[in-house]
């Protein structure tokens, strides 16, 4: 008697903290087809479609470059408060958007996840890479008034570490998947932690230097009293780093890079491992 010969073989594991990783591997058009369907979804049935990834920072741009720029004096010192704000919304933005959207995994995706079996962590993982679409919008919108602002010498100064910058991309979108994930797995039990997140990232964004420059305040300025605590904010070192790449504003402290780092890996791995432990009983809980 002939043996069947399986492609996928789906068997049980009792391991709380089981990723699959190995199917995760085998899953790379199913990763492509969620990043269609979450972008698709997204501008679906709006006039303006992918035009709204502009619009949006624009106008937070506005207002920031108005009221805490020109009104509240907390602008940048050296380059034009616009270029200064957008650079870091588009930055801030990336991460917040893998942070909000991921964290509703389970709670926003019950139906699919309780009928059809593939490795979990393929929605985190294609939710945060959906968030690059926007933000490469974003960026080149971006690149538009810098090539302006260059053109006008209005004092940017780009240099060497622009090549830097898939790397701060990256962090911030794994950063912002592993505190989604974090959540995520937390929603299932309490739900109260989904009404908080918007809050929560708001409350997050001032405290990381996206209206302010750091540097031009006494309180936060290197060697102030503050300054150790408010870079152990692991946004902090990769806005700066952005901002000092493309516009040469600001500095850069490698030693607080590289503990933003070490954070986003511990977060990542425990976010990961959160996830997949959640995953066995979340259609009990949803």
């Amino acid at each position: 008697m002939t043996q069947q010969k399986w492609t996928t073989v789906v068997k049980s594991n009792n391991s709380s903290f089981n990723m699959d990783l190995k199917g995760l591997k085998n899953c790379k058009d199913l990763i492509f087809l969620f990043v269609r369907r979450t972008f698709v979804a997204k501008y679906k049935q709006t006039i303006l479609g992918p035009a709204w990834a502009v619009i949006q920072p624009f106008f937070t741009t506005v207002v920031y470059s108005v009221f805490f720029g020109n009104i509240a004096g907390l602008g940048a010192s050296g380059v034009p408060n616009f270029i200064f704000y957008l650079s870091g919304t588009i930055v801030w933005t990336l991460f917040a958007n893998c942070l909000s959207e991921t964290s509703h995994t389970f709670t926003g995706n019950s139906a699919i996840l309780g009928k059809v079996y593939f490795p979990r962590l393929v929605m985190p993982i294609s939710t945060a890479i959906s968030q690059f679409i926007g933000f490469f919008i974003q960026f080149a919108f971006m690149i538009c008034f810098m090539v302006y602002y260059l053109i006008t010498d209005a004092g940017l100064k780009p240099n060497i570490l622009i090549a830097m910058f898939p790397l701060v991309l990256v962090q911030l979108a794994i950063l912002g998947m592993g505190f989604g994930m974090i959540i995520s797995a937390l929603t299932t039990k309490y739900r109260d932690l989904a009404m908080v997140v918007g809050f929560g990232v708001s409350l997050w964004s001032y405290c990381s230097p996206v209206a302010y420059d750091m540097f031009s305040r006494s309180q936060l300025a290197p060697g102030s009293m503050f300054y150790n605590i408010y870079m152990l904010n692991p946004v902090t070192p990769a806005i700066n780093l952005f901002r000092y790449g493309f516009l040469g504003s600001g500095e850069v402290d490698w030693l607080f890079y590289g503990i933003s780092w070490i954070t986003t890996t511990l977060v990542a791995i425990g976010g990961a491992l959160m996830f997949s432990k959640s995953e066995k009983t979340f259609m009990d809980t949803v």
